[in-house]
């Protein structure tokens, strides 16, 4: 079993009095992160699976008495997949306050409604916390950093959910599986999507344009739906954990780009299978593409789990002058530009630099990308 930097969070809450949420995509591991908890119960949990229509009618709508008896002497109630459960929210709050005894813990694989529907009954009760596929950082510790340096590539070709770790070899299959299976699950169950051939379009003409802004206009144009539609639908890829948006920085320089996005993908093995493009980084036009996604993805799996405070950007001008990467941590700028080729060096735009003076500036490429990805080089290990 690969070791999660999240496990370690999750148990410092525990007997907190408040219930805990773990959000994520499906299969990367929130089950088998639950279940490690529950072993540290010694038989005083109850598993409750919302995907089994049994566990979901025991907790629709349940009374406090029925939640209760439905309990028993057990410490810790977990919820998988909670999203299944219609106002689950309600239930959470039920369980938290009528049995503050029992410790909570909810997991869901897709935020559409879940988060609202869970935040507003429990305002000051709740812990959330976000699991990932698997970060380099946890891949290093698992199969050591020489052997996960040697298949670098291979991370950025097929990324990094369990089961695709777990199955060298037939990397493409498990990838197919995992997007007809699981990805869209949720999202296409969802009650607004009134076209849902429009997702798969959309989604590859974004994996398409990894790297560069997006813009809505185009994609309403390239899809043939109006703007709003393509902003419904990327907003609910979101919130699926399939993309995230990168905002554009601007505080000082009339030229800076103010309104803009670029999106990126959760894991690059997804995005490859939606294009059918698994070729070899050196047959490639697209490998900056990669290694930038890759790079993004990994940072804010590494901020994540650190639970570090900060905001991210990428950062141009309307005269071509950009950074691929820049984080505000407590009014520190930091600024990163990103190098398949080592020997290619790089300085930060001067525009930048007179704007912004004192900020830190890094060039990363794949013989520094460690530090980026896990902080420091002790945070490997």
């Amino acid at each position: 079993m690969i070791d999660r930097l999240l496990t370690e969070r999750v148990k410092a809450r525990l007997g907190s009095k408040k219930a805990i949420l773990v959000l994520g995509p499906r299969q990367t591991g929130k089950t088998t992160l639950v279940k490690n908890i529950i072993a540290g119960y010694e038989g005083k949990a109850v598993y409750l699976n919302a995907d089994e229509p049994f566990d979901r009618r025991r907790l629709t709508d349940a009374s406090s008495a029925q939640l209760r008896q439905l309990v028993g002497t057990n410490e810790l109630v977990v919820i998988d997949e909670a999203q299944r459960v219609p106002n689950i929210g309600l239930t959470l709050k039920l369980l938290v306050d009528q049995l503050p005894e029992k410790q909570v813990i909810a997991t869901g694989s897709s935020s559409l409604d879940l988060a609202n529907t869970i935040n507003e009954p429990l305002t000051g009760r709740l812990f959330t916390f976000h699991l990932m596929p698997i970060s380099w950082q946890e891949w290093a510790a698992h199969v050591g950093r020489i052997e996960a340096n040697r298949g670098l590539e291979q991370r950025l070709l097929y990324g990094s959910y369990p089961d695709v770790l777990n199955n060298p070899g037939d990397e493409p299959a498990m990838l197919r599986s995992l997007a007809g299976g699981y990805l869209y699950k949720d999202l296409l169950s969802y009650g607004n999507i009134r076209r849902p051939e429009i997702l798969e379009k959309l989604l590859q003409a974004v994996a398409l344009q990894l790297g560069n802004e997006v813009s809505f206009n185009e994609l309403a144009n390239l899809l043939k739906v109006n703007k709003e539609t393509v902003a419904s639908y990327l907003d609910l890829l979101e919130k699926s954990f399939i993309i995230f948006r990168l905002p554009s920085f601007s505080r000082n320089l009339r030229r800076e780009i103010a309104t803009s996005r670029k999106v990126y993908f959760y894991d690059t093995g997804i995005r490859n299978m939606l294009i059918n493009n698994f070729n070899p980084l050196d047959l490639r036009q697209d490998r900056g593409a990669l290694w930038e996604n890759f790079l993004v993805s990994e940072r804010r799996k590494r901020n994540e789990y650190a639970a570090y405070l900060h905001n991210a950007y990428f950062w141009r001008t309307s005269e071509g002058q950009e950074i691929d990467y820049v984080e505000d941590a407590g009014g520190k700028l930091s600024a990163f530009e990103f190098k398949w080729s080592a020997a290619r060096s790089a300085r930060m735009p001067r525009a930048f630099a007179e704007a912004y003076p004192g900020t830190d500036w890094s060039v990363v490429h794949p013989e520094n990308f460690e530090v980026f990805v896990a902080g420091s080089d002790t945070d490997l290990f």
